[in-house]
């Protein structure tokens, strides 16, 4: 049971909303177009969650590698850099969890057609490159560009392909909120571990500009995704998706707590973040399905 509980803590559950999120939209608006088979979405659900998974765990073991996981760190404990599960096992289970995304992505192609197979290589290159390999995206502040892009635009809009054949506008205005979403759980994860990523040589943008500028990329982040949405709902005249908007007074909150939280107490805020991507998702889909 020791071994099992450490490799869900390496697997970060906090984090996962962002995989989960963009596959409950992208569903919901292909809803609008007929019936929808269930493999499909199902497929595109392991799909995300593999890959989400392996690049926390690849996260886990070059961080390591890279002296980014010290004993300072106030985050989370490390499940490689504690010592409870060894680098090397950690690395094979990462690649093999790539490995699994990629076999279970071929099913994709097979059903959508081979365009897919571009997408879903690089959602596999860039998440083991988020921290892996000779230009690491989390070390040059691009990891935020990462999450925006794939865990938002790409996940949301591969769903809805996937499962209609087709993109749309729309589909594009309902993943940037949630890339913008969980892109802030990102920002609340380096904002805490400044001091231990600066130096580790690891210059995300919090290190770069300092936490002034993290805070308002928080706030920022958050405007930008529910201007999104109402930009959505005006073009579409989806009013059921303000559903989501019920979210608004929980992320005036998180802004307010991220200027005043300090140290170790921000491991609950970044757990919010992640519970706010969920609860704004989980509305939005429900007001899309009532939309049509």
């Amino acid at each position: 049971m020791g071994l099992l509980t450490n490799w869900i803590a390496a697997a970060r559950p906090k984090t996962l909303p962002a995989a989960i999120a963009p596959v409950l939209v992208g569903t919901a608006e292909a809803s609008h177009l007929g019936l929808i088979e269930a493999w499909p979405v199902l497929i595109c659900m392991a799909f995300a969650l593999f890959v989400q998974i392996a690049t926390n765990l690849a996260n886990d073991y070059f961080d390591f590698k890279r002296g980014a996981d010290t004993e300072d760190r106030l985050g989370p404990e490390r499940m490689v850099a504690s010592g409870k599960i060894a680098p090397e096992m950690m690395f094979r289970v990462a690649v093999g969890l790539f490995l699994l995304a990629f076999i279970v992505g071929l099913s994709i192609v097979s059903y959508r057609g081979s365009e897919m197979l571009i997408v879903g290589i690089l959602a596999i290159v860039f998440g083991y490159t988020y921290t892996g390999g000779s230009y690491p995206l989390a070390y040059h502040g691009l990891g935020d560009v990462f999450v925006v892009i794939f865990f938002g635009l790409v996940a949301t809009m591969g769903t809805y392909y996937v499962i209609v054949g087709d993109l749309s506008w729309s589909v594009f205005l309902l993943g940037l909120p949630l890339g913008l979403l969980a892109n802030n759980i990102l920002v609340v994860n380096n904002y805490r571990d400044k001091e231990t990523d600066e130096a580790a040589g690891k210059r995300t943008l919090v290190v770069r500009f300092g936490r002034a500028f993290a805070r308002s990329q928080y706030a920022w982040q958050l405007a930008g995704a529910y201007f999104s949405l109402s930009v959505y709902v005006g073009l579409t005249q989806s009013f059921w998706a303000c559903l989501a908007l019920a979210t608004i007074p929980m992320g005036t909150k998180l802004i307010v707590e991220l200027r005043v939280t300090r140290g170790p107490a921000l491991n609950g805020l970044l757990g919010r973040s992640a519970k706010l991507l969920l609860a704004f998702s989980a509305l939005l889909a429900l007001g899309i399905a009532f939309s049509g």
